[in-house]
């Protein structure tokens, strides 16, 4: 029972996401009844499993809050900002309750009175049908929170409903039992939405001493006479639609008057309930001719219509079987640990792999040769699709981002809309963990500094509302996540101006719009004149470039002032293994990950001379800093006569990295470095080569950091 309600729990937490998508997608499109019936089920989903799975409060509340949007199916209330505000807030307080059976604090009962009174005092004012809501707040103790009490629906005058003719069949999985359900329950229910008729099978059921109680060997037709919708009907079933085979047909409407020579042969029935195959209809026709034949023999239609009329009911069949086959795939949830296991164990085979073709080729044995080339295929192949497993569209990060931009420009009093492009994009399970915190950051500055108030907007000529996009797209191996805004945009001189104040630039130096606008990424650097609680403080942008670093990633600021304002993040697709160009000083291999390199080239000792010390190359015509990793790394002894400079592009900047020697391309399987190497900047991690020796992973950003802080201080 544990298990199942942990797995309740991380289905909720999903349907909760969902829910909160549906409904800001609600609330800009009102009237669209699709949107209310994913509302709807997500909530009844919730409620119906939670009474299963033991969460009574959370059936208990969300049947309260469900009974209000089965009134908006019905087209009796309509949805507005303040009923989608409520329905945020009683979906804030679930979540609370999911929280709270994991150990967190305990939820406010207070606070889901007070959200189930303010739907009352709604539906009061919204329509005429829904009596008072029954809720006992006594002072300072408030007792649970009971069900909605709605007055039934009026039917309308001279509009009797339609009463329509359902065939229902019900083959429950045999281990239904073990979730919980009891099909009987269900079978009731479904009797409560009109005359039924029910017709069980038992010819599944085994012989006594091969009886298990514990299963269900029973499936059932059933037959439903109803005025409810054909959606009424799959809700009796929500809660076991994976655990069971569930048909549900409309086979007749009884409007008007009824036809009494309209009826279906036995033959048609059967055959339409897949009980009995054509061909065995008309075998036991034999004795009487075929349609066709008497169609033919009395010379109303050609034997070539008749072959075509035949071809094309073979072929409208065997799509419709293509297409259940298709839609029959299913998925498996699988915890995150298994997955990071299996990556992990991956990533040592890869290393094992290497190790191996690296064995093959020094004995130069020819099936041994042959062994290891199939490993390193099989070994590619199983790489490639367990990353694939881990990856995920970057539309989750999206829609979390939806109601914080709703939530905190109406806080603001501004009119700002969001929308976004390329979610389906995909990025590492890890990567997309830690990329909401920095998004967030980035957001709010957008939406705190970068969009106008409304009368701001009109006086620039601009719409009052303002619009913030997040875009996402593939660049080679990475990701790029462009967060723009059509706001104020930077003014550089106001940075420069505070730069100086703060003494982080001195009053004379020159600096290009680019490198001043870099310097609101600095530690303690903010543009605010005052500190709220929405930004202020100067650590917004500060953690968001340490995060991107920490990712391996880059940031990029563009601005145009009074235009508007585009952040990019460039971060690798995964962090577990990585395409890396593996170099050597000395006798220590050290790897730069390819991703960033532009190309080798060679740096002799005169080329050394002529810098005198600036430590700088003149690349086809272009002036590129180099940093020697001998000087770096404290090594004295004597340089090879012909170095190797790797230049790197970086944050949009040229840069060096002078080595011994390039050994070549290597698939590189990252291992975490011991604490007692975190305060080495230079270093991001470590792997293991083919040889078994390991090799220091270089943090490409920290090494530039030193040119850079002295390209400023020059």
């Amino acid at each position: 029972m544990d298990t199942q309600k942990e797995a309740y729990k991380v289905e909720a937490y999903e349907l909760l996401a969902e829910l909160e998508t549906s409904l800001l997608e609600l609330e800009a499109a009102p009237d669209n009844y699709d949107l209310v019936d994913r509302v709807f089920r997500a909530m009844h989903t919730i409620k119906g499993s939670g009474a299963m799975f033991g969460f009574d409060d959370i059936a208990e509340f969300t049947h309260s809050v469900e009974s209000v949007f089965d009134l908006v199916r019905e087209g009796r209330i309509p949805v507005t900002t303040h009923l989608v505000n409520l329905a945020l807030r009683a979906r804030d307080h679930i979540k609370q309750m999911l929280d709270c059976s994991d150990g967190h604090a305990p939820v406010d009962q207070a606070q889901a009175s007070e959200i189930l009174q303010g739907f009352q005092a709604a539906l009061l004012e919204q329509s005429a049908g829904v009596t008072q809501v029954l809720v006992s707040s006594q002072a300072q103790t408030p007792e649970p929170v009971q069900a909605l009490e709605v007055a039934p629906k009026a039917p309308q005058e001279n509009t009797p409903p339609v009463e329509k003719i359902f065939r229902i069949r019900f083959r429950p999985k045999e281990n239904i039992f073990q979730n919980g359900t009891n099909p009987l329950g269900l079978l009731n229910e479904l009797a409560g939405l009109g005359q039924c008729r029910t017709i069980a099978y038992t010819d599944k059921l085994p012989l006594a001493e091969k009886f298990n109680p514990e299963k269900c060997y029973l499936y059932w037709d059933i037959l439903l006479n109803t005025t409810a919708a054909q959606e009424a009907i799959r809700d009796v079933f929500i809660f076991v639609e994976e655990s069971c085979a569930l048909s549900i047909e409309l086979i007749e409407t009884l409007e008007g008057v009824p036809d009494a020579e309209k009826h279906k042969r036995l033959g048609e029935i059967l055959v339409e309930r897949g009980d009995l195959d054509l061909s065995k209809v008309e075998k036991a026709l034999r004795g009487q001719k075929r349609l066709g034949e008497i169609l033919v023999k009395s010379k109303q239609v050609s034997p070539e219509k008749i072959q075509s009329a035949l071809a094309e009911q073979a072929f409208v069949q065997t799509a419709r079987q293509t297409r259940e086959q298709q839609s029959a795939a299913t998925s498996v949830r699988v915890a995150a640990e298994k997955l990071d296991t299996l990556v992990n164990l991956v990533g040592e085979l890869v290393t094992v792999q290497a190790r191996l073709g690296q064995k093959a080729a020094t004995t130069r044995d020819p099936e041994l040769l042959a062994i290891s080339e199939v490993v390193e295929r099989l070994t590619a192949e199983l790489r490639d699709n367990t990353l694939s497993i881990r990856m995920l569209p970057i539309e989750v990060t999206f829609s979390k981002l939806r109601r914080l931009v709703r939530d905190l420009s109406n806080e603001l009093g501004k009119s700002i809309s969001l929308k976004t492009e390329g979610g389906d994009t995909e990025l590492d399970k890890t990567v997309i963990e830690q990329l909401s915190d920095p998004l967030v950051h980035i957001l709010r500055n957008s939406i705190d500094h970068g969009i106008e108030s409304p009368a701001q907007r009109q006086s620039a000529g601009k719409p009052e509302q303002g619009v913030i996009s997040l875009k996402a797209e593939h660049s080679g191996a990475n990701v790029l996540i462009h967060i723009s805004d059509d706001g104020a945009g930077i003014d550089p001189e106001q940075i420069r101006r505070k730069a100086i104040e703060k003494g982080l630039l001195a009053p004379d130096a020159e600096r290009s719009e680019k490198e001043i606008l870099q310097m609101i990424f600095l530690p303690g650097f903010s543009t605010a004149q005052a500190v709220t609680n929405v930004s202020g403080r100067g650590v917004g942008m500060d953690v968001v470039k340490r995060s991107m670093e920490s990712l391996r990633g880059a940031i990029e600021l563009q601005s145009r002032k009074g235009v508007g304002t585009t952040i990019t993040l460039k971060l690798p697709l995964t962090l577990a293994i990585i395409d890396g160009l593996l170099v050597e000083i000395e006798s220590g291999k050290y790897v730069l990950p390819l991703s960033a390199i532009e190309e080798c080239v060679e740096l002799s000792r005169a080329d050394v001379a002529k810098t005198h010390g600036r430590n700088i190359l003149n690349i086809r015509g272009q002036i590129v800093p180099f940093v020697p990793l001998r000087q770096r790394f404290g090594i004295t002894s004597e340089p090879p006569a012909y170095e190797q400079v790797v230049i790197n592009e970086v944050d949009g900047h040229r840069v060096g990295i002078v080595v011994d020697r390039v050994i070549g391309e290597h698939q590189i399987v990252i291992k975490t470095m011991n604490t007692l190497y975190k305060e080495v900047e230079e270093i991001s991690g470590a792997t293991i080569l083919g040889d078994g020796t390991v090799a220091l992973i270089l943090d490409v950003q920290k090494l530039l950091k030193e040119v850079n802080q002295d390209q400023l201080a020059a």
